[in-house]
């Protein structure tokens, strides 16, 4: 069992253009109290094809962390432009949030995110260089797909230790789901789900 669930991903200021940093308001759960801290990491799907174009946008610490229900903002800067392919500039990719305690991954959230130029001109002829100033981002916060990992957790004084073993998986739209990686393996990323019930503007699938 898990000690910590994630119940809640709020996406603030969404959508919102290209180049505004993406703001997230995360909620989970904790049920014992934890020797280490959690590390969260948001990154960037840059290509369908080669994983390597991925971006991590933030890695934060949240910690020492209390028995109960817990709330943090995460901030991150978009994507640098300069390390995207222009094809892969517009269009449907994801981000990955992704949660680990000891260097091991036990949950990722991910999302669509549709990149379009706002301007239906502009729609209908792209210039040969991706204008961002008119790139409007907006990430699908209500289909989120959830990937959860059953990893060792501490165990307290007396008992025999923690559980590892396979992902687990449930579905349940709304909920969280499991997903694999890369964006062109955008529908495998967000396909092979597994759920969590948590709110509607909540939470994942996943990337390597």
């Amino acid at each position: 069992m898990s000690l910590v669930n994630i119940t809640d991903i709020k996406i603030l200021d969404n959508p919102t253009a290209f180049q505004n940093p993406y703001h997230f308001e995360v909620t989970f759960e904790c049920l014992q109290e934890l020797e280490d801290d959690l590390e969260f990491k948001l990154i960037y799907v840059g290509s369908a094809d080669n994983s390597l174009l991925d971006q991590e946008l933030e890695s934060v610490l949240v910690g020492p962390v209390p028995v109960g229900v817990n709330k943090f903002a995460l901030t991150a800067d978009p994507p640098k432009p300069e390390s995207l392919q222009p094809e892969d500039i517009l269009g449907v990719t994801v981000i990955i949030l992704a949660c680990s305690y000891k260097n091991e991954e036990f949950v990722r959230v991910g999302y669509y995110v549709n990149n379009e130029y706002t301007e239906e001109e502009l729609r209908e002829n792209p210039p040969e260089t991706v204008a961002f100033d008119k790139v409007q981002r907006n990430v699908l916060a209500e289909k989120p797909r959830v990937t959860r990992f059953n990893i060792k957790w501490d165990t307290p004084a007396g008992e025999e230790g923690g559980e590892v073993g396979e992902s687990a998986t449930d579905g349940n739209s709304g909920a969280m789901t499991e997903g694999t990686s890369a964006a062109g393996e955008q529908d495998a990323a967000m396909e092979d789900v597994s759920v969590a019930a948590v709110g509607p503007s909540s939470v994942l699938a996943g990337s390597n």
